[in-house]
């Protein structure tokens, strides 16, 4: 057997670390300010130096991370106009991604929704405020990989990342007692079929959430 390529070998562990990082940061795990070395990656992944820095190079070309002159990565600090942009985005493509969901919304998929949200409920209770982002952005991932529509769904993951670390810093402040009321409203349009509705509901959860994170 042909052993695997040197380029092999360090692509595979760039993909690596650089979906773990990806995942962290887009949950909230790594908070504004947060400053990451890449001798730190290597050691943690237990790669050489070049995949930790192409996968940190990755992120900051997504805007997930800064990367400064000097070679300092962090996760930035977002101003209340970014994060107004970032939810702007969101208030377009999510209710977009949800529409083009719902003829495909069977009743499987709902059941699974109500599922994920009992789970936010117990995150609450936890009071553990990244499984709260991990499992509401699953919510929202499951519902919108019914859509089809990939590039679309790229792109808001996108803002999912960029949004990620700023997040996690609010909402470990946040004293969260239940799960959005937004959850429960777009259930509700599913199993209506009611696209108006979704659409709303989808939209009124985005920016209501969001509305929090500007200071």
């Amino acid at each position: 057997m042909t052993p695997p390529r040197q380029t092999d070998v360090t692509t595979a562990a760039h993909e690596r670390v650089y979906r773990a990082l990806r995942g962290r940061i887009m949950q909230g795990v790594i908070t504004p300010g947060t400053a990451l070395t890449l001798r730190g990656i290597a050691a943690e992944f237990d790669v050489s130096m070049t995949p930790a820095r192409e996968a940190l190079r990755r992120l900051a070309a997504e805007g997930a991370l800064t990367l400064s002159t000097s070679g300092r990565v962090t996760a930035p600090e977002l101003s209340n106009e970014r994060i107004e942009e970032l939810a702007a985005l969101r208030a377009l493509l999510e209710p977009e991604l949800s529409s083009r969901a719902l003829p495909r919304a069977h009743m499987a998929l709902i059941e699974r929704l109500e599922i994920i949200n009992g789970g936010i409920a117990e995150a609450i209770r936890r009071h553990d405020p990244q499984a709260y982002i991990r499992i509401n952005l699953e919510f929202h991932r499951m519902l919108y990989l019914r859509a089809q529509a990939p590039a679309m769904l790229a792109m808001l993951e996108t803002v999912w990342l960029q949004l990620g670390p700023t997040m996690g810093k609010l909402y470990g402040r946040l004293n969260r007692t239940e799960p959005p009321r937004g959850h429960r409203l777009i259930i509700a349009a599913l199993r209506a079929g009611d696209e108006p509705g979704l659409r709303l509901a989808v939209r009124s959860d985005v920016t209501q959430g969001l509305r929090m994170l500007v200071s």
